[in-house]
C-alpha cells in the first residue's frame, strides 16, 4: 500500500514567512499561503491510512504523497510554489530562437557531494547556457591567466545595472565592472580567443559539466549573430580601452558561441557539485585549483544575478549564476551542486520561477552560507 507523507502539528513556516498575513510582501495567493503552511513542516510522519487525507484538496493530497525525504519532497514543493509566477515574467524575446520557449517550463536537479541525486519537474528539457557559461570563463581565463592578470582586466563590483550595461566603462572606469556583465565576459573572451579555440573551451566545459557530449546549437548561436548589435558596441567600446587580446570579431565570435551551448539541469548540477566540492569532479580528480574555485563563488555571490544579486545574496545566502535561456547554477558550498530551469524571466533576466524556488529551499534546508 502507498505511503502518505503527512506532516505533524507544528507546522511552522520558514523564517521569511512567519508572522506575515496570506501571501505577505512575497505575492502568494491565500491557498497558496496555506497550503505552505501545511506541506513544509521539517517533521514527518507516514501512515498507511487513506483515511487520514480526507480533510484535503486533490492538490494537496498529491503534494503530502510525495517521497519522504525531507529535500525532495521540498523540491516539489517549492516548484509548486513557484509556479504561479511564470505568468509574471518574460521569455528573452529579443535573442529570437529564445523567444520560442515554453515558458510554463520548470524544473531542478541537485546533486549532493555523498553521491545522492534529487530532481523534479522539467528536468529533461535542453536550454543554452548563455551567461551560465561566463563562469566556466571565468575559471579558464583564472587558470591560463592567473589572478593578477584576469583582474587587471575586468573587476569584481557588482554593476547595479543591467548585463549589456555600458555605464561603468569611458567615463567611469577603465576596465568591466565584473567578469559576469557582457562586456567583462567580452573581455575574457577575446583573451581566451588569443590563446586556446573554442573547441578547448568546449571540452574544458564538458569535463566540469561532467558530460562528453556537450555542444553547440547552431540554431541559437545563429540567431544571437544576428540580433548582438548591443554587443558589438560594447566590444568596440572595449576595443578604445585597449581591452581586447584578440581580434574584435573572433572576441565576438567566441563569446557568442560559448553562450549558445546547449544544456540540461543535470549538466548544471554537475558544474554546481564541482564546485561544491572545491574543484573536484565527479571522480574526485582536482581539475580546477582551489583557490580559483573561492574567487569564483564569491563572485557569484555577489554578481551572479546581475541587479538581483544582492536580494537573492540576503535571501537565499548562496553563490548562483543565471543565464536568459533560464538556467541557474547554484552552489551550496560542501554540499550540493544545483541546475534549475525556467525560461519564464524577471526584469533582471533571471529565471523567475527558478530563483523563488531556490529561495524556498533554503529556507527550508537551511543553505545560507552566512546564517
Amino acid at each position: 500500500m502507498t505511503k502518505f507523507t503527512l506532516p505533524r502539528q507544528d507546522n511552522s513556516l520558514p523564517a521569511p514567512y512567519r508572522g506575515q498575513s496570506p501571501g505577505g510582501d512575497r505575492g502568494l495567493p491565500e491557498s497558496q499561503y496555506q497550503n505552505y503552511q501545511l506541506a513544509n513542516s521539517q517533521n514527518f510522519l507516514e501512515t498507511e491510512d487513506q483515511s487520514l487525507l480526507s480533510g484535503f484538496t486533490l492538490a494537496e493530497t498529491y503534494r503530502l504523497a510525495q517521497p519522504s525525504d525531507a529535500l525532495e519532497a521540498n523540491m516539489a514543493e517549492a516548484l509548486h510554489l513557484s509556479r504561479p509566477l511564470l505568468s509574471q515574467g518574460r521569455l528573452a524575446d529579443y535573442i529570437p530562437e529564445l523567444a520560442k520557449a515554453n515558458p510554463d517550463l520548470l524544473g531542478l536537479t541537485i546533486l549532493a557531494t555523498d553521491g545522492s541525486a534529487y530532481q523534479a519537474g522539467d528536468c529533461d528539457k535542453p536550454f543554452t547556457i548563455q551567461s551560465i557559461a561566463k563562469v566556466a570563463l571565468l575559471l579558464k581565463a583564472l587558470q591560463l591567466g592567473g589572478f593578477a592578470q584576469v583582474f587587471s582586466r575586468v573587476g569584481m563590483e557588482p554593476s547595479g545595472a543591467p548585463f549589456s550595461e555600458f555605464t561603468t566603462l569611458g567615463d567611469f572606469s577603465d576596465k568591466p565592472s565584473n567578469p559576469f556583465i557582457n562586456s567583462g565576459a567580452i573581455v575574457l573572451s577575446s583573451f581566451l580567443a588569443a590563446h586556446i579555440n573554442f573547441e578547448t573551451f568546449l571540452a574544458f566545459l564538458c569535463q566540469i559539466c561532467n558530460n562528453p557530449n556537450l555542444q553547440l546549437d547552431p540554431a541559437v548561436y545563429n540567431s544571437e549573430r544576428r540580433t548582438s548589435e548591443r554587443n558589438h558596441s560594447l566590444a568596440w567600446e572595449l576595443k578604445r580601452l585597449k581591452l581586447l587580446t584578440a581580434d574584435l570579431d573572433l572576441s565576438l565570435d567566441f563569446y557568442t558561441k560559448l553562450c549558445s551551448i546547449e544544456v540540461r539541469p543535470r549538466d548544471l548540477a554537475h558544474f554546481g557539485l564541482c564546485l561544491a566540492r572545491r574543484g573536484q569532479d565527479a571522480a574526485g580528480q582536482q581539475i580546477l585549483r582551489a583557490e580559483d574555485v573561492t574567487t569564483t563563488l564569491a563572485l557569484m555571490y555577489t554578481c551572479g544575478l546581475y541587479d538581483g544579486s544582492g536580494e537573492f545574496a540576503v535571501e537565499a545566502g548562496i553563490p548562483a549564476k543565471s543565464g536568459v535561456g533560464g538556467g541557474i547554477l547554484a552552489v551550496v558550498p560542501g554540499q550540493y551542486g544545483i541546475g534549475a530551469f525556467g525560461p519564464s524571466l524577471d526584469r533582471n533576466g533571471n529565471s523567475i520561477g527558478g530563483i523563488n524556488a531556490l529561495k524556498i529551499l533554503s529556507h527550508t534546508q537551511g543553505w545560507h552560507v552566512l546564517a
